[in-house]
């Protein structure tokens, strides 16, 4: 199995920051759906059930919780520019419930060529004989349970980014499968393809994940 490598964006951190700190915050909290400490000028970002700390201050983000090195350490890559780039670029426009594929993501081609594919076959072969599992795997992360397929969940890797995946168990006729699916205003919220992709990454990752504290 080819490692996943991050994309490249010309928006690096540093860059991304920058934009930030010349935004309202009230503005960035209404569109975001993300709180700000005036005192701390720091943004509160919910993302898998967690509140991560985005210090404008201190240019750091940091989290409480007993998951938060998954993110911040394991999978930084993964993480910190996306949940930085949807500070800049979230709308406030509520999801339309209707789901899309990768592939039609502007860009969206771009999730099945080398070392970009989603680990979705990986996923499959972690829970396809196991829905409790993936069902339990997902509520620690804190998703929504669905009624899609043999088992579904709503993840929310961002406030206005949830992300849906579908699993299909095992059977005498079919091979287990999962589907990652989008809210189809995912362009609206992101506008770049390779932080779309991250996240679908980064979600993906954290479901395979054995030990969610490791």
């Amino acid at each position: 199995m080819e490692e996943l490598v991050p994309l490249k964006t010309v928006h690096g951190e540093a860059k991304v920051r920058g934009i930030i700190a010349d935004l309202l915050p009230a503005d960035v909290c209404a569109r975001a759906a993300v709180r700000y400490d005036k005192g701390l000028r720091a943004y509160t970002v919910p993302s898998f059930g967690i509140d991560f700390i985005a210090s404008m201050e201190k240019d750091t983000i940091t989290g409480d919780s007993p998951l938060s090195p998954l993110f911040l350490l394991k999978f930084k890559d993964f993480f910190t520019l996306p949940l930085l780039w949807y500070l800049t670029s979230a709308k406030d426009i509520p999801p339309t419930g209707r789901l899309i594929r990768p592939i039609d993501v502007k860009g969206g081609q771009r999730f099945f060529s080398g070392t970009h594919v989603l680990p979705l076959d990986r996923l499959a072969q972690t829970y396809g004989r196991d829905r409790q599992l993936f069902l339990k795997r997902g509520r620690e992360l804190g998703a929504e349970v669905l009624g899609f397929g043999d088992a579904s969940i709503r993840l929310y890797p961002l406030p206005r980014v949830p992300i849906t995946l579908i699993l299909w168990i095992e059977d005498e006729e079919f091979p287990a499968r999962v589907d990652l699916l989008f809210d189809s205003t995912i362009d609206m919220q992101i506008s770049l393809s390779d932080i779309i992709w991250s996240l679908a990454v980064l979600t993906s990752l954290v479901m395979l994940q054995e030990d969610l504290t490791q």
